[in-house]
């Protein structure tokens, strides 16, 4: 079945434009021209994927991400001017699993799309009754089931989306042990699709945020400056 992309963007050109190419890879895409009317339809009929403006009249991308994340988990990349580097690491702190800068190319876009959504799936065939199952992570208050996509803290349920989990999860499954930015970003993107240092710092500040909103004590996920992160052991 055709992954369903939901595209936001109050630039007509670019809807028309995009969709088009979109289609003729396969997707089905759905065109929102302003934040309030794709909000609703976002949480009434969600898609598989959201690929956001951030720069839109009314509600923007940013607020309509902030909402969105209230009730929902779709996978989202942001479309964000060129310069706009303080909207890119906002937007991936409030939990977009990816950004783009315009102007950006169709292929690009598509690249980005197919790995977020390789990585969704693999979580939704991990969860299948006949698949084999994922082992559970326990590190002292951390409890993961990546069968069933759940983190908690302390019992306490913590919502990640999906390239925060894998980065969780890497960290996780060798406390004590530095992981890299580059190996990181092996983890939560694959398939040769480049990101730069800021959007794994980006993931990791929400991590932390998240975390620290049931337990303001979080201190798990360790910095070790210009060599990466680890997961502290307890």
């Amino acid at each position: 079945m055709s992954a369903t992309i939901a595209l936001v963007d109050d630039d007509r050109n670019i809807l028309t434009s995009v969709s088009i190419a979109l289609q003729s890879e396969g997707f089905v895409v759905r065109i929102y021209s302003d934040g309030d009317t794709a909000l609703k339809a976002l949480l009434d009929n969600p898609p598989d994927l959201a690929v956001l403006d951030i720069k839109m009249p009314r509600m923007d991308g940013m607020e309509l991400l902030r909402r969105l994340r209230e009730k929902s988990d779709v996978p989202t990349i942001f479309l964000t001017s060129k310069d706009d580097e303080l909207d890119e690491a906002l937007g991936l702190a409030m939990g977009a699993d990816d950004y783009i800068t315009k102007p950006f190319s169709i292929r690009l876009l598509v690249a980005r799309i197919r790995a977020i959504l390789r990585r969704t799936d693999a979580r939704a065939d991990s969860a299948e009754p006949d698949a084999p199952p994922a082992e559970r992570i326990t590190r002292g208050r951390l409890e993961m089931d990546p069968a069933r996509h759940k983190v908690s803290w302390d019992g306490k349920e913590v919502t990640l989306t999906v390239t925060e989990f894998l980065i969780l999860e890497a960290l996780a499954q060798r406390p004590g042990f530095v992981k890299s930015r580059d190996q990181l970003m092996d983890t939560a993107y694959q398939d040769d699709v480049y990101v730069d240092d800021r959007t794994i710092d980006s993931h990791i500040k929400r991590l932390r945020r998240k975390f620290r909103a049931v337990d303001n004590e979080f201190k798990a996920i360790e910095t070790l400056y210009g060599v990466g992160y680890r997961f502290g052991e307890e």
